[in-house]
């Protein structure tokens, strides 16, 4: 009842000395590491989880926080936080133990919620990334602009923290460094919100992005621009030239060019060779939970694909990775977030998946205190104005399980299923601030490994 009457800024003063405390009591970690930061709408675990990769290619030691996981020099922890920017002090803590673990690089992911919040306070970070910024968090932050403020935020603290002295890193690192350590800012070439974060006081300007779009920030605004040309997207993968370089990966989705680039920009800023990046780049598998195939499905002569998208525009990003597979059909299960997230949000990713799907099945994902039967009702309405039958084209299952289990049921060869919205989140927010143990990759395994029981199959 006090909440309800307190101001939010004055709610995330408690934030601040959090954030204050925990720099405090882990003695000040990230002046010992060259931290990272990347924010953006989307993209940034994706990034991340590449930019880490290079970076171990090159021999350096690496710690990362992000929606996937916690990672610290190998060791891996899946974020079962349902929280990407910690707070509490836990950043500080992973930050000290991955000083304590000789890591030479922190890279964190930082969120506007995060910001509003103040937990990017008290971290020294040396490089911020901006992958992208288009409007998504409106409810939370009141307005778009107010989103891109809660970013911009981000920029400014970075320009303005004191730059670190190089003799506090790593041996491996003082190489790429004169007596101080310059502030790096890193920002996508093709995105008009660019500008707004280059006119902080960053020593070192880079922009990303492709040659083949309309590149919005100035050439005099930047000292390095890292383009890629010639590019092809197919079933096989990605292949571009980058500076008379080819480059391959195999993975999914147009819009991890735009992720690669950015890691890509990102290592050359620290001076690690192009053989180096092009080697981990080669290499790189893709994400958990990202267009990440679930290779048991295969022997029933279908696909599943679990994905974390759940707003419009990664959506539609999804849908062209997934066109290029040419399945017979599309089974999509996805459902919309609850907790005072973008409600409109459910209607319009509910008509476009309803263009886009053969068959939809609208199920559960976070409802948080919301309603999840009202969630479902709105977004299964959306798809339905698009001319899906229901209980024929259009199924509603409050039960996220039982709506796995019924697109595995209904899926025939060529198919391919859509599972979206959770990706390898560990955990789902219902009622009541509870959080139950959930992973979408391994409920699909249950489902496929019930569909290959014959006792199951008998009764079906």
């Amino acid at each position: 009842m006090i909440r309800a009457v307190i101001p939010p800024s004055v709610l995330n003063l408690k934030h601040f000395f959090y954030a204050w405390y925990g720099a405090v009591k882990y003695a000040h970690p990230s002046e010992k590491l060259y931290v990272v930061g990347v924010t953006g709408t989307s993209g940034k675990s994706s990034t991340i989880y590449l930019l880490r990769q290079i970076f171990e290619e090159a021999g350096y030691r690496v710690g990362s926080l992000s929606t996937v996981d916690f990672y610290v020099d190998g060791e891996q922890q899946m974020n079962d936080r349902k929280m990407t920017m910690l707070g509490r002090m836990d950043t500080q803590r992973y930050l000290r133990r991955m000083v304590d673990q000789g890591c030479d690089i922190a890279i964190i992911e930082a969120t506007s919620e995060g910001a509003v919040q103040h937990r990017h306070r008290f971290i020294n970070f040396d490089m911020m990334i901006l992958t992208n910024l288009y409007p998504e968090h409106i409810e939370s932050h009141g307005s778009f602009e107010n989103y891109k403020k809660a970013k911009q935020s981000i920029f400014c603290h970075v320009a303005k923290s004191p730059r670190k002295k190089t003799s506090k890193l790593s041996s491996t690192l003082q190489k790429c460094f004169g007596p101080d350590v310059e502030k790096i800012i890193i920002v996508n070439g093709n995105s008009e919100h660019s500008r707004a974060m280059l006119s902080y006081g960053f020593e070192k300007r880079v922009a990303f992005g492709r040659g083949d779009s309309e590149w919005l920030v100035p050439k005099s605004q930047t000292r390095l621009e890292v383009k890629a040309e010639q590019i092809s997207i197919g079933a096989r993968g990605i292949t571009f030239n980058i500076d008379d370089t080819d480059m391959s990966v195999q993975m999914y989705g147009e819009y991890n060019i735009m992720n690669i680039l950015a890691a890509v920009a990102a290592a050359r800023s620290l001076h690690i060779a192009p053989e180096v990046i092009k080697l981990a780049v080669s290499q790189f598998q893709g994400v958990p939970g990202r267009i990440e195939f679930i290779p048991e499905a295969r022997a029933f002569g279908f696909d599943v694909v679990v994905d974390y998208a759940f707003e419009p525009v990664a959506m539609e990003e999804l849908y062209k990775a997934v066109t290029l597979l040419e399945p017979k059909r599309i089974i999509h299960v996805l459902g919309s977030t609850g907790g005072g997230r973008d409600k409109a949000r459910r209607f319009s990713v509910g008509e476009m998946v309803g263009k886009r799907a053969d068959i939809c099945i609208v199920t559960n994902e976070d409802p948080y205190d919301d309603d999840p039967v009202q969630i479902i009702e709105d977004v299964a309405h959306a798809i339905a104005s698009q001319g899906k039958v229901l209980d024929e084209t259009l199924f509603q299952i409050l039960d996220r399980r039982e709506a796995v289990l019924k697109a595995v049921e209904l899926a025939e060869p060529g198919d391919i299923i859509l599972l979206s919205g959770k990706g390898s989140e560990q955990k789902m927010c219902v009622a009541g601030g509870k959080m139950i143990d959930w992973d979408d990759r391994e409920v699909v395994r249950e489902s496929l490994a019930r569909l290959s029981d014959d006792s199951y199959v008998t009764k079906r």
